[in-house]
């Protein structure tokens, strides 16, 4: 009896069902870039770690404007004022110095500067043009938690926190391997029968994207002892493998009965999806693999619903895709039993396809903003209709 196909959702669950968080390493945090936080970050001090100046100016005591006032010295970033400053007295002040306790700061362009002296042109109210010790940061509280990927912002937070590791889940391993006698490295001239192996290049680069080492990635022709040999590789050194071809049933198909020659648990196989109703998902041990449909857009479509969660989950990331939907701007023919990842583009907030939708037209997706999922059913879903959208 035919097992049912599953959805994208119940495939994509089985996945991440099957995906364990990898362990961590400390990252020197000027190579943090893209890294997920495997423990929450702890402030150590303050931010900022004294009452600093907000502006240019005069540290002096709040009072009205009119005051011609001495000045006795100048706090500077990195060198501060170690003196006392009375009512009758200045400091010059640059931006981010530290204010000595009780004093104000006014602005450069609302001072005279007499050059042993200066004339408030403004009245100074207590507080005035002065950042607070831990208006940023409060010590001892979290300010970045586990499972937070890195971006600059996040780097800057560390820095400021006082870090200068930070503790991350070690990025996964991951292989790809394109499979097919047709396939020919980038550049080579094409013979009858040939294609060049776009495959191999863009899986490792969705891998490299979602902050994968691809560690190993190459073309394995169609013949069974090379196809075992080559994924036994992979399982060797690889805690994702990810490959391209030969998970159908025809008669040069042996990717399945490599993977289950090697013992790799079947979990599921074929999925209600368009393109990319044969992909093929197993474990070995700590090991995941995932076969893809040999044509382009179902490889890419097929990476970016699974093998991304996926590598987000190992990372310890949510691997939950962000649910959010859109509107269609013309109506689209449905599939009766598969639910269909249309390539789109935004037009005035509009969702329109990209061109045929053939999953051999590599060039829709390299037009597309997002892919939009449209539901199995009968008949047209009507512009307007407001659809999932997953972001490319």
């Amino acid at each position: 009896m035919t097992r049912p196909l599953l959805s994208i959702d119940e495939a994509r669950a089985i996945v991440l069902g099957a995906t364990a968080v990898l362990p961590q390493e400390d990252v020197e945090v000027g190579e943090g870039l893209g890294r997920v936080l495997a423990q929450d970050v702890v402030a150590g001090h303050d931010v900022p770690p004294f009452a600093s100046s907000a502006m240019d100016g005069f540290a002096l005591v709040p009072g009205p404007a009119g005051r011609t006032l001495r000045i006795v010295g100048e706090s500077r970033a990195g060198t501060p004022w170690t003196g006392t400053v009375s009512a009758g007295d200045a400091l010059r002040i640059s931006t981010g110095a530290a204010v000595p306790a009780g004093l104000s700061v006014l602005q450069l362009e609302l001072a005279t500067d007499h050059g042993d002296e200066v004339t408030a042109g403004d009245d100074v109210a207590a507080g005035r043009n002065v950042r607070g010790s831990g208006e940023d940061l409060r010590s001892g509280a979290v300010v970045l938690q586990a499972g937070t990927q890195l971006g600059p912002a996040e780097l800057g937070v560390a820095v400021h926190a006082g870090a200068a590791t930070v503790p991350c889940t070690r990025r996964p391993r991951v292989a790809v391997l394109a499979t097919g006698d047709e396939l020919v490295p980038p550049g080579a001239a094409l013979g009858p029968g040939q294609i060049h192996d776009s495959n191999r290049i863009t899986l490792l680069a969705l891998a490299r994207r979602e902050g994968a080492d691809v560690v190993l990635a190459r073309r394995v022709r169609d013949d069974p002892q090379a196809t075992r040999e080559a994924i036994a590789e992979a399982l060797g050194v690889a805690d994702l493998v990810v490959l391209s071809g030969g998970v159908s049933v025809g008669p040069h198909d042996h990717v399945k009965p490599a993977l289950e020659a090697l013992g790799v648990e079947e979990r599921f196989w074929r999925v209600a999806l368009r393109p990319g109703k044969p992909t093929w998902f197993g474990v070995r041990g700590a090991s995941l693999v995932l076969g893809l449909p040999g044509n382009p857009v179902s490889a890419m479509v097929t990476f970016l619903l699974f093998a991304r969660p996926a590598l987000a989950a190992l990372q310890g990331a949510s691997g939950q895709t962000p649910r959010r939907t859109e509107p269609l701007g013309e109506p689209i023919m449905r599939h009766g039993a598969r639910d269909e990842c249309l390539r789109v583009r935004r037009v005035d907030g509009r969702l329109y396809a990209t061109g045929p939708q053939g999953s051999h037209v590599l060039s829709s997706m390299a037009l597309a903003d997002a892919l939009a999922v449209i539901p199995r059913g009968e008949g047209e879903l009507p512009a307007g209709s407001q659809v999932e959208v997953l972001a490319l």
